[in-house]
């Protein structure tokens, strides 16, 4: 059985999984938390004290990494005896820290996957081009990594799996469906790290269709769905983590993901974007300063973490499915409903992050308990989605079904 965790990152992310690894300490052990800056872990040490999280007494330390240096990362694992690593850090130090792991033997699991800083919307599947390259090295070292173990992806992936498994007979189509129906009451921000949310949407829109890849611009493609609670809600075409996993794991022609953008947003984007405020190339300026536009805008928005106290509404996530069941066509649609206040007042972090950081320590458990320990590199969608959805609905996230049968929550017990 694993024990004591290491988790990199000091965001709202990492504040939820900070929290939920407390929550469930009994288990999990002795909790470090490192990034570049041992001010921002040192305050989430502090709101966990404060909150009371930790189920039982034990030792919850700050310390200053830099998650790009493998041998510090493998050091501090070492020093502090850390059997699973939850990396919520920035989607640039993946890599780093899966070496650190394959180098120590800890377990690895992140909720994103790695990009490149100078490089956006690569050749997909975007798994292939650096994760995937490390299975044979996990499998031969018996190291397990868990990759994209958040939500979306992550939960979505557990829910797609489960749809496939259980609910159908064949899949013809997996549209993953993103609404925030919340409000941060800033002019503009983002809710999470604003340069990986821009990266994610200036490329290409890559999608599964037909068992092939297709090529999209951004907002070109929307849909309207009435959803359960956030009601009538349009949605954009865009590519995403998951897709370029579940295509390759999954027998179905076609996977998506939609996310949802109001009007002010898509304006102000687009503004940026034209202006070339969200390139990611260097620029010199007048003064003779090399500057990288993205990272100004980053540094003018709002610290996401900074919107949780003000953030009202909830979220909606989820996957639609459809295929046949008994030689008949049959659609279900797998979600998750989430609070932005609730999350706030239980961890101190708005909805988007606390949707991310539940799933990782959810995972942690059952990597501790054995039950996805599986010595080997996984996605999501390979592994039994039950006990991990179980989890997820008594930390906080509970499953719902929407079907032919009505509207339910799931157990999995």
């Amino acid at each position: 059985m694993k024990k004591n965790v290491l988790i990199i990152g000091a965001g709202g992310v990492a504040r939820v999984v900070a929290h939920k690894c407390a929550q469930h300490n009994d288990t999990l052990g002795n909790i470090v938390i490192a990034s570049r800056s041992v001010a921002k872990c040192d305050d989430i040490v502090a709101s966990v004290l404060e909150k009371g999280s930790m189920k039982v007494p034990g030792s919850i330390k700050a310390y200053a990494l830099d998650a790009m240096d493998v041998a510090a990362t493998a050091t501090l694992i070492r020093e502090t005896g850390s059997e699973i690593v939850i990396n919520v850090g920035s989607a640039f130090v993946n890599m780093y820290v899966l070496s650190a792991c394959l180098e120590t033997g800890a377990a690895y699991l992140d909720t994103a996957i790695h990009e490149d800083p100078a490089k956006i919307c690569e050749t997909p599947p975007w798994y292939a081009n650096y994760e995937w390259k490390r299975r044979e090295a996990c499998k031969e070292k018996g190291v397990t990594a868990i990759l994209g173990v958040g939500f979306d992806p992550g939960v979505v992936n557990a829910y797609a799996a489960l749809a496939v498994n259980e609910y159908l007979d064949s899949v013809e189509s997996i549209d993953i469906i993103d609404i925030n129906a919340g409000s941060h009451g800033r002019y503009f921000a983002t809710n999470f790290d604003p340069e990986i949310n821009f990266r994610e949407f200036t490329g290409q829109v890559w999608s599964w269709q037909n068992r092939q890849w297709v090529s999209n611009k951004m907002f070109e493609h929307s849909r309207t769905d009435d959803l359960p609670v956030v009601g009538q809600q349009t949605a954009y075409l865009t590519g995403h983590d998951e897709v370029h996993s579940l295509s390759q794991n999954l027998d179905v022609d076609n996977v998506r993901f939609w996310m949802g953008f109001g009007e002010h947003y898509i304006n102000v984007f687009t503004v940026l974007k034209n202006l070339g405020l969200l390139s990611e190339q260097p620029v010199t300026t007048a003064e003779g300063l090399e500057v990288v536009p993205l990272k100004v805008v980053k540094a003018v928005l709002p610290d996401p973490s900074s919107l949780a106290p003000d953030y009202t509404g909830k979220t909606c996530i989820g996957d639609v499915v459809k295929g046949t069941k008994g030689g008949k066509e049959k659609e279900v649609f797998i979600y998750n409903i989430a609070d932005h206040k609730e999350a706030y007042d239980e961890v101190g972090s708005q909805g988007i992050s606390y949707t991310a950081g539940v799933p990782p320590v959810a995972a942690a458990l059952l990597v501790a308990s054995g039950e996805w320990d599986v010595k080997e590199m996984a996605n999501v969608e390979q592994l039994d989605p039950r006990p991990f959805l179980n989890l997820l609905n008594q930390m906080g996230l509970p499953t719902r079904i929407k079907d032919e049968e009505g509207d339910r929550p799931l157990n999995f017990a």
